[in-house]
């Protein structure tokens, strides 16, 4: 391994991103409830108050949309404000900033005016916080023109998708799931970036297509090693970014193989299934279809307290292995 790949966890990959992108731009600074000297609420800003001081990582008082006003309000003044909301529920309590101002500025504005804030929002349930406190809203901010919504789902694509959104004249979104955060896996040393708008195929395959996003990238993985076992070839394809949506690389990997599962936590309703399964549906990959495609996606509640309800409310491996071979059965 080269050596200047170590293993990081996600939470460390983000924190490393964060610390690079204040050393090469003094206009980057951080804000949100909890993240000096406690270091956030999952740790992840870490000790970075003690790197950087009290002026660029900011303890802001419980009020997200306050929050969010001053991230939007600094952008539009050139500066590059990185929001820690505590809980992507509490996207809620800011939507004004971030679905009237921050996603509408530019455009009202005449392009006059660009807003680079990023917003990081912890997500997803598993950790035992309940119905407030672990919802999946990516597809609420992804609906919405003007915002770039993402979800790496590894360490390396944490840091550089992070690093990318810094950079970027518009406002990003970043979905971190909660359970995310103690994954380990190879990030390169130094600065580097990873495309917004660009999906990955984590592995190929010929007899079924699953499109994930965020934690359910590892678990539909997890699912295509053990249905290997019976003779199934999956290809598994990490959306990464919801908004935009990187069409051709899903279609691609539909017309390979026919067959398209859409794996993801949110409630299933109008969820980022449906926007992918709408897009297959109006492109040439269509005719390439041997069975109806399948959205497996959160259950139409919100999150129990109770773990093993909270764990039956979201696709879990076992689930995904059995839509995956129901989808293929009878048809290879």
């Amino acid at each position: 391994m080269d050596a200047a790949v170590r293993e990081l966890s996600y939470a460390q990959a983000i924190q490393e991103a964060m610390a690079i992108a204040m050393d090469m731009d003094e206009r980057v600074f951080l804000m949100g409830e909890d993240i000096g000297v406690y270091g956030g609420a999952f740790q992840v800003t870490g000790d970075l108050v003690e790197r950087y001081g009290t002026d660029r990582v900011i303890d802001t008082p419980i009020s997200e949309l306050g929050g969010a006003g001053v991230a939007v309000g600094a952008a539009v003044t050139g500066m590059r404000p990185i929001f820690e909301f505590q809980f992507s529920d509490f996207a809620t309590l800011g939507m004004e900033q971030i679905v009237n101002q921050a996603a509408k500025m530019r455009f009202m504005l005449g392009g006059e005016v660009s807003v680079p804030v990023v917003m990081r929002f912890p997500a997803g349930s598993g950790t035992g916080a309940a119905a407030q406190h672990s919802q999946s809203l990516e597809a609420w901010l992804g609906h919405v023109p003007g915002l770039k919504v993402i979800q790496p789902a590894t360490p390396h694509d944490a840091k550089g998708m992070l690093l990318a959104a810094i950079a970027d004249p518009d406002p990003v979104m970043i979905f971190e799931h909660k359970l995310l955060y103690k994954m380990k896996g190879h990030v390169p040393e130094g600065h580097y970036t990873v495309p917004i708008g660009k999906a990955e195929i984590r592995r190929e395959g010929r007899d079924l297509t699953i499109v994930a996003t965020s934690i359910m990238v590892q678990k539909a993985l997890d699912a295509a090693a053990a249905l290997e076992g019976e003779g199934l070839d999956i290809e598994v394809v990490d959306l990464r970014t919801i908004r935009p949506i990187d069409r051709q690389t899903v279609i691609d990997s539909v017309k390979k193989t026919s067959r398209l599962l859409c794996v993801y936590e949110a409630v299933k309703t109008l969820g980022i299934g449906a926007e992918v399964s709408a897009l297959v549906a109006e492109s040439e990959a269509f005719d390439y279809l041997d069975a109806p495609i399948v959205r497996l996606g959160g259950a139409e509640t919100p999150i129990p307290y109770n773990p093993d309800l909270e764990k039956a409310t979201v696709p879990q491996v076992p689930d995904i292995i059995a839509a995956a071979r129901d989808l293929v059965k009878g048809v290879r």
